[in-house]
């Protein structure tokens, strides 16, 4: 099932829908929650698809893929490296990435993105997959050049439009072994699978949930598979992965 958040240009109102081919079926309820599918729809001409959520807070996680681990020539990390992004970042499909006066190299991180269906805290690992409402593709945009100038993530990761997300949450999708891939101007820039990551995705709900309250809506985002690069003014870029759909932003 593929969820989406969206603006009905008809009666200038926002809701959760089901999508089914050309159409997206409203529901009544919370979407992390109880809800129901009713029969009203409309056809994707007349929406604007919205990011899939607003989160209390995004949580990301470096170096978690073994082939970009390679690619840097980095020592594989003994627990997961987290840090932050703020709710500020998020934008969602066609939307404009905005790239800051201060840094002259922005660079794309194509992962696959969790979204946290229900409040959590020191949860076990075995219980961990009842917390996830779906997944959607994400695009942890850097500025790397702060990034290393700074000696820590927090402004090279945080400007607004900085964190692209979406265009729908997929409910059944299996994430130990999707595809994914980043385009960039219509070339293929990654290209791996999630069955390179460190760290599994009910062991980054476990060991986040022991530090931090998960809430309905928080994003965890995987890490990025090797091949992250630079995005300029004028480009265009796409998070592909399987099962899910196709994440497109501009760059300006």
């Amino acid at each position: 099932m593929k969820i989406a958040q969206f603006y009905d240009f008809t009666d200038k109102n926002i809701y959760y829908g089901i999508l089914k081919g050309e159409k997206i079926y409203k529901i009544e309820g919370d979407v992390f929650c109880n809800f129901i599918e009713i029969n009203d729809f409309v056809t994707l001409d007349r929406i604007k698809i919205l990011p899939v959520t607003l989160p209390s807070k995004i949580i990301c996680v470096g170096l978690n893929y073994k082939d970009h681990a390679d690619e840097v020539k980095m020592r594989l990390p003994e627990e997961p490296i987290i840090f932050l992004k703020p709710n500020s970042s998020i934008v969602g499909q066609n939307d404009y990435i905005v790239m800051p006066n201060q840094s002259k190299r922005i660079e794309y991180e194509a992962e696959l993105a969790v979204i946290i269906k229900k409040e959590g805290k020191n949860v076990p690992l075995e219980e961990a997959k009842n917390y996830i409402l779906g997944y959607t593709c994400a695009n942890d945009i850097t500025a790397r050049d702060l990034q290393k100038k700074d000696g820590q993530w927090t402004r090279a990761k945080s400007f607004d439009t900085f964190c692209p997300l979406g265009p729908f949450i997929e409910t059944e999708v299996d994430p130990t072994n999707l595809e994914i891939k980043l385009f960039l101007n219509k070339e293929l820039k990654q290209h791996s699978n999630t069955e390179y990551m460190i760290f599994g995705i009910y062991y980054l709900i476990s060991f986040i949930s022991s530090i931090m309250t998960l809430f309905p809506g928080d994003v965890i985002l995987t890490g990025t598979p090797p091949g992250v690069g630079q995005i300029k003014k004028g480009d265009e870029v796409i998070v592909s992965i399987e099962g899910i759909g196709e994440l497109k932003n501009f760059i300006k």
